[in-house]
């Protein structure tokens, strides 16, 4: 009977500490709640030797040696950083012996130098097993010069033109050719039911008409409903995203905030009003602008490290600016590979240079907490913004969502900044509570005073005021009291078997 109280006393603050996640856990995931991970696969990590033919690591035009089973061995390192989805560079079978996309022999092989399709299956086993989503640059505007279609008559309409690209060797597909559309699309939903995967960058979507994309969004969705598309292209006019989006295409590249943000973050005092007049843009553009995917690089452009270097500064502080701003503000971050270890690279292929994993980890530490922070409070990823106060390199916005507000400060000067916060931005009475660097607001009326030192960004909750809380000392207590009457009764029947 004595058992049967304590078990019944314990139960409630079992299900106190359990619940709510439980109830986390339930929560619809979306395009807007991921952190991606871009790679390029050939730079990221060599799992299997057997697939190194015609590796050489000493030419950047060269295949590297990354694969499949190179991802799959660093699942672990990507999910403790808190990344939830991994885009992979196209794996489209290639021709020769450059690793660079576009020359594709066979839509429905991978790469050999990757590995198999068994390989392929086996990491996006393992990566939903760990919770992540893989996603696919889906790249089908061209093929390469030795394609079997360009010897056959009867695929003549399917080529826009036999003349080869003078740079890459590539020639360019017809896709408003009814026979040529209907097979990419049908191969695009194949890789879907083939390999379970979970989504596609669709590249080059300018050089493509919007048919096509359509059809494919239309397609992808009707095998796999909650498939990810994100569109890539440079000119989005409100009316081609809202057609897009109808058809499931979700989330966009968004080029717009690239520029703004490498311009504002590669040195002290850089100037973030251009940056945040492109986030209120997006506002109105997009209608699910929590899903327009932010990169300040990427491997059509130098990497960020190489314009922080060209200005002899310290690589880590101006990463930590740039990607705190990404990890708060609206959208999804897309980091490309090595940008935790700020690997460096001018233009194309020095930007892709082999990925290292022998290295400090003050930066993989600092994306680690961010990517916490982002998925701990849903304001960070789906919340309203607003900005507070922004001048010469010194904001402050706040996002806001259901009952949870959060503030983030960004000093992008060099020196210590004080911002007054009134006028009701935030409730009376309470405080902000800094989560990167610790710092504590208290209000004092309706005002909050931030003070910030240079080159540092700190996010805040809003919450009460600390002081004493009883119903924490309560539950505790009775914690304690029904451990000790426990311990009692162990005690008493250790006595009783004595006697």
């Amino acid at each position: 009977m004595k058992k049967r109280v304590l078990s019944l006393l314990l139960i409630p603050f079992l299900l106190f500490y359990a619940l709510p996640a439980e109830a986390a856990e339930k929560e619809e995931r979306t395009l807007g709640d991921e952190v991606i991970y871009s790679l390029v696969i050939d730079r990221f990590n060599d799992g299997n030797v057997k697939n190194d033919a015609g590796v050489n690591v000493y030419d950047a035009h060269a295949y590297n040696g990354g694969d499949f089973a190179g991802i799959t061995e660093k699942l672990d390192y990507l999910k403790d950083m808190g990344f939830t989805s991994i885009l992979l560079s196209p794996i489209f079978d290639n021709e020769g012996e450059s690793f660079h996309s576009g020359l594709v022999k066979d839509f429905y092989k991978p790469d050999e130098h990757y590995g198999t399709i068994k390989e392929f299956k086996k990491l996006v086993h393992a990566a939903h097993k760990k919770h992540l989503k893989i996603i696919l640059d889906f790249d089908v505007d061209t093929i390469g010069p030795h394609h079997p279609w360009l010897k056959d008559p009867a695929k003549k309409n399917w080529i826009q033109s036999n003349k080869e690209d003078s740079s890459t060797g590539s020639v360019k597909l017809d896709q408003e050719n009814p026979e040529t559309k209907k097979y990419l699309v049908s191969m695009g939903s194949w890789w879907i039911k083939e390999t379970n995967i979970d989504g596609y960058r669709l590249n080059k979507m300018n050089d493509i008409s919007q048919s096509f994309w359509l059809d494919l969004a239309h397609a992808a969705k009707s095998v796999k409903k909650d498939f990810y598309l994100i569109g890539e292209m440079q000119d989005l006019s409100q009316k081609s995203i809202l057609a897009y989006e109808k058809a499931g295409i979700r989330g966009f590249m968004d080029h717009t905030q690239t520029d703004p943000m490498r311009s504002a973050f590669k040195k002290p005092n850089g100037d973030l009003s251009p940056l945040f007049s492109e986030l209120n843009r997006n506002q109105q553009a997009y209608t699910n602008p929590e899903a327009s995917e932010k990169f300040i690089d990427n491997q059509n452009m130098p990497r960020f490290t190489y314009d922080i270097n060209a200005r002899l500064l310290n690589p880590g502080t101006r990463w930590k600016m740039a990607l705190s701003y990404m990890y708060t503000s609206p959208g999804v971050p897309v980091i490309y590979y090595g940008s935790e270890i700020a690997l460096n690279g001018g233009k194309a292929p020095d930007n892709q240079r082999l990925m290292g994993f022998k290295t400090e980890k003050e930066l993989i530490d600092y994306i680690t907490k961010l990517g916490e922070l982002r998925k701990k409070y849903p304001s960070l990823r789906k919340g309203s913004i607003k900005l507070l106060y922004e001048k010469d390199g010194m904001a402050v916005f706040k996002r806001t969502y259901k009952e949870e507000t959060m503030a983030v400060a960004i000093n992008n000067t060099d020196k210590s900044q004080t911002v007054r916060i009134s006028g009701g931005e935030f409730e009376k009475g309470k405080e902000l509570r800094g989560l990167l660097e610790g710092d504590l607001v208290r209000s004092k009326g309706d005002t909050y005073t931030i003070i910030l030192d240079r080159e540092k960004t700190e996010v805040y909750e809003l919450a009460p005021k600390s002081g004493i809380n009883m119903a924490y000392i309560f539950a505790m207590a009775a914690v304690i009291i029904a451990f000790a009457i426990f311990i009692a009764l162990i005690l008493k029947r250790g006595k009783r078997n004595l006697s």
